[in-house]
C-alpha cells in the first residue's frame, strides 16, 4: 500500500498550536522584535516539539516554500557544454546552497521571453525562494517581472538602468567589463598592435555592450581607427567563422580578442590553418582563463579571475536577502590579464 508522504509542519501549525498569530511565529523565529521574551520562548519550544525546521529566514508566513534557489540561462544549449565560466559560476553558488542546505533549480531556455515564463510558473507553483540572474540586458525585463512577482534575486554581471531600478529585493554583483577591456588594449597598444579585433558575444547583452563601448573609447583616446567589435553566439563555430571572415579583410588584424575561452581556442585553430603564426603575425587574447587556454600551443594570454569565488559571493547576497537584508549593488574584483604566448610585439 502506498504511504501518504508526512506533511512538513508550518509557520501555520506553530501558531495554531502556540495560540498566537503567524506573525508573531515569524518574529519569533527570525529573531525579531515584535513579541515578548515569554512569549518567542514558548513559539521556540512549540516549533522544536513539532519538528519544524526554517528553509530560510524569508520564507512567506504561511510556511509555504522550496528551500530551493532558481537559476534559468537564455542561451543556446549547444555553447554550454565547453564553456567553463557558468561551470565554475555554478559550482561556486553551489557550495553556499549546499552549506545552508537550500537545493538549485537549474533551466536552459531558448530566449529571455521564455526565461520570464518560467519564472512566472515557478513563482505560481511556489518552486523557489529566490533567483540568481544573470547576462543582464539594457532594456531587461525581469527586474520589473521579479519586482512583480515579489521574488528576492541576485543579477550576476553589469546591469543596465531596468535592473539599476530594480525594487528592494534585487541585489547586483558585476566586475567591470569596460576597465577589463581597457587592460587588454593597454597590452595590445604596448606591443605595437594598431588593427584590433573584438570577437564579441550576444549583442544584445550589457556586459557585451560595455566591452564593445570600451573598446571604442580606448581605441579613440589613442587614435586606433581600425579597431572594431563583431557579434557572435558565442560558440566555437561563431568563433571560427567570424575569425575567418576577419583574416581574410585587407588589410586583416594583427590582434584579436574573444569573449570567451571557447571561440579564442577556435580561433587559434583558424589561424594555423590559414597559415597564420600565434603570435608573430596575430596576437590573441581570451577573456575568460581556462585549462582551454593553458593547454594550447602557444598557451593563449587571458583575462583570470576566480570564477567560483564570484559565484559564492552571488549566492551569499542572495542569502543575505533571503534573511532579510538589503538590496546591494556589489562590484566584484577586476579581472588580471596573464600574458602568456600568445601574444607578442607586432613585427
Amino acid at each position: 500500500m502506498r504511504r501518504t508522504p508526512a506533511r512538513r509542519p508550518t509557520m501555520k501549525d506553530i501558531a495554531r498550536r502556540a495560540g498566537v498569530s503567524e506573525s508573531a511565529v515569524s518574529f519569533a523565529l527570525n529573531d525579531r522584535p515584535g513579541v515578548s521574551e515569554a512569549t518567542r520562548d514558548r513559539i521556540r519550544r512549540v516549533a522544536e516539539q513539532l519538528g519544524w525546521q526554517p528553509s530560510t529566514a524569508a520564507r512567506a508566513l504561511s510556511g509555504e516554500g522550496s528551500a530551493t534557489i532558481g537559476l534559468v540561462l537564455a542561451r543556446p544549449a549547444r555553447t554550454l557544454g565547453v564553456e567553463s565560466f557558468f561551470l565554475q559560476l555554478v559550482s561556486g553558488v553551489q557550495e553556499v546552497l549546499s552549506h545552508r542546505r537550500l537545493g538549485l533549480l537549474f533551466q536552459v531556455v531558448e530566449d529571455i521571453d521564455a526565461e520570464c515564463e518560467v519564472y512566472r510558473r515557478w513563482w505560481a507553483e511556489h518552486r523557489v525562494d529566490g533567483l540568481i540572474v544573470v547576462d543582464p540586458r539594457d532594456d531587461d525585463p525581469r527586474p520589473a517581472l521579479l519586482d512583480e512577482l515579489g521574488l528576492p534575486a541576485v543579477v550576476v554581471g553589469s546591469t543596465g538602468p531596468a535592473a539599476r531600478a530594480a525594487g528592494p529585493a534585487i541585489s547586483n554583483i558585476w566586475a567591470d567589463d569596460a576597465g577589463a577591456m581597457a587592460s587588454i588594449v593597454d597590452h595590445l597598444h604596448g606591443l605595437g598592435h594598431r588593427r584590433i579585433v573584438h570577437i564579441a558575444g550576444l549583442p544584445e547583452l550589457a556586459h557585451t555592450q560595455a566591452r564593445m563601448a570600451s573598446l571604442r573609447a580606448e581605441a579613440d583616446r589613442r587614435g586606433l581607427t581600425e579597431a572594431r567589435s563583431v557579434t557572435t553566439d558565442y560558440s566555437d563555430a561563431g568563433g571560427a567563422e567570424a575569425t575567418r571572415r576577419v583574416l581574410a579583410g585587407d588589410p586583416p588584424p594583427t590582434a584579436l580578442v574573444y569573449d570567451n575561452d571557447v571561440m579564442a581556442v577556435a580561433g587559434l585553430a583558424v589561424a594555423s590553418e590559414r597559415g597564420v603564426p600565434v603570435p608573430d603575425r596575430l596576437s590573441i587574447v581570451a577573456w575568460d582563463d581556462s585549462v582551454l587556454c593553458r593547454a594550447t600551443h602557444p598557451a593563449l594570454t587571458a583575462l583570470t579571475r576566480d570564477t567560483a569565488t564570484f559565484g559564492r559571493h552571488a549566492a551569499e547576497q542572495l542569502v543575505a536577502l533571503l534573511d532579510g537584508g538589503a538590496a546591494v549593488r556589489i562590484q566584484d574584483d577586476l579581472p588580471s590579464l596573464e600574458p602568456r604566448g600568445s601574444s607578442g610585439p607586432m613585427t
